[in-house]
């Protein structure tokens, strides 16, 4: 089993700069891929981006040039560094965790709000 920790999150303001970081325990090897969905009130959760141990680092297109992903060196953790935020990236982030593609996320954290202000 694999659990994960997520920390950061906040209220800010559009144009701000805010960094979601997240921990894995447990069994870490089989961990190929992590990264971070999100999800906003009304909406299907949605992929922002995610990176693999081989280097993979997709995005969504709403947030390319913006955000940036990168995994520590000892590849059990995962950050996301978040920049020029819009209130329309206001949603409740959640880290994942697969064994495998970022498609078919085995494991999930707890969630963390961020907000943006217009």
């Amino acid at each position: 089993q694999v659990q994960l920790v997520e920390s950061g999150g906040g209220l800010v303001r559009a144009g701000a700069s805010l960094s979601l970081s997240c921990a894995a325990s447990g069994s870490v090897a089989s961990i190929y891929t992590m990264g971070w969905y999100r999800q906003a009130p009304g909406k299907q959760r949605e992929l922002v981006a995610a990176a693999t141990t081989s280097g993979n680092t997709p995005y969504a297109d709403s947030v390319k040039g913006r955000f940036t992903i990168s995994r520590g060196d000892a590849k059990n953790t995962v950050y996301l560094q978040m920049s020029s935020l819009r209130p329309e990236d206001t949603a409740v982030y959640y880290c994942f965790g697969s064994t495998g593609s970022y498609r078919y996320p085995g494991y999930w954290g707890q969630g963390t709000q961020v907000t943006v202000s217009s």
